[in-house]
């Protein structure tokens, strides 16, 4: 089972991307119509608490009922097909760039192991891998070649294959969440520069820095949206549906009058703001593939809380783009797809594996 796919023309365009998550469970099919991408159908379900946990599943029988229930609610067409490429959480996958001598490819695929032996915390027989040789040398030496090697957990993968199985349903493709989400936010224009993807989810925060469209770093913390309800929860000591329910209305609160929301949120956004920090730090001194990050693009169910979006231009200094997951879609203002603007960006995985599907 390919983590990811180097010839994506095999793949039927029946196929459709499964997004799923600690909470819940998003479907989208597309159709290829000559060079326009039309959406087909799209779905969502949510996930009891406690089904999934940080990427590991629990409780299967309702993770499984969850995935039907998406699909059986999916408009404006159903879903017949049975063939799925599912997404894998990024807090169980190992993304690398590793550099070496000019060799064979089968020299290539032994010396992979060894760097996977060195640079992961699990051992080889423990993890699922793939590996894709790149057009761009990332090394200093001009002599070497680069390679992107994806792993993740065999735990992780065989779980997850095991609910797509108890669900009916065919993987023919898995994916960890930022490659995906990569692939519908990232337009062929933007792929020349370096680009950080802040997606800002429901349990977790994951970034992504591309360049030239190649990903070069991923990493996730345990800072989400959810953790901006808990902590207005637990401030204003109200339930934690209260909370959601001032989060929906009034966000992070008035930064200017530093409102009681606020206050209960600034510590969770001031960590927020140093793991971005953090990781664009890393990126830029210690990895040192370019000198600058050119453009920064927020996802995820908490990328449309408001105020977020500012906050974090402030803070890191930067522009802050709202992820557009239609950006490769070549469609007209007139015809744009059925999903509301603000909740598109919620389903950027799912388009991006629904598009490794077609051949673009």
């Amino acid at each position: 089972m390919n983590l990811f796919k180097k010839d994506i023309s095999n793949f039927s365009q029946g196929a459709f991307g499964l997004d799923l998550s600690d909470l819940s469970v998003k479907v989208i099919q597309l159709k290829g119509d000559g060079n326009e991408i039309k959406l087909k159908s799209y779905g969502s379900a949510a996930i009891p608490l406690g089904s999934i946990s940080d990427g590991e599943i629990i409780k299967k029988e309702n993770v499984v009922v969850s995935i039907k229930k998406a699909i059986e609610k999916a408009e404006p067409e159903k879903i017949r097909s049975k063939k799925v490429i599912c997404s894998l959480p990024e807090t169980k996958g190992f993304l690398r760039i590793i550099n070496l001598p000019k060799m064979e490819e089968e020299e290539i695929r032994e010396a992979i192991k060894w760097e996977i032996e060195a640079n992961i915390p699990l051992s080889l027989d423990q993890v699922c891998y793939d590996w894709q040789l790149l057009d761009k040398i990332f090394a200093k030496e001009n002599d070497k070649i680069s390679v992107l090697v994806v792993a993740v957990s065999r735990k992780t993968v065989n779980q997850f294959l095991e609910v797509m199985e108890l669900s009916g349903l065919e993987p023919i493709g898995l994916e960890i969440e930022s490659i995906a989400q990569a692939r519908s936010l990232i337009g062929k224009k933007e792929e020349k520069k370096t680009i950080l993807i802040i997606d800002v989810g429901d349990r977790r925060t994951s970034f992504l820095i591309l360049l030239d469209g190649v990903p070069c770093f991923t990493a996730s913390i345990p800072l989400s949206a959810q953790s901006i309800t808990d902590g207005i929860s637990k401030s204003l000591n109200i339930s934690l549906a209260e909370a959601e329910k001032k989060k929906f209305e009034f966000g992070i609160g008035s930064i200017a009058k530093k409102d009681p929301i606020f206050k209960a949120v600034e510590p969770i956004l001031e960590n927020m703001v140093s793991e971005i920090e953090k990781s664009m730090n890393f990126y830029l001194e210690s990895l040192q593939y370019s000198s600058a990050i050119n453009e920064v693009i927020i996802c995820g169910g908490g990328a449309n809380i408001k105020g977020l979006i500012a906050y974090l231009s402030k803070k890191i200094n930067k522009e802050i783009a709202m992820g557009n997951p239609w950006v490769n879609f070549h469609r007209e203002e007139k015809n744009l797809p059925l999903i509301e603007k603000n909740k598109s960006v919620k389903f950027s995985t799912a388009i991006g594996l629904a598009l490794k599907g077609l051949d673009i």
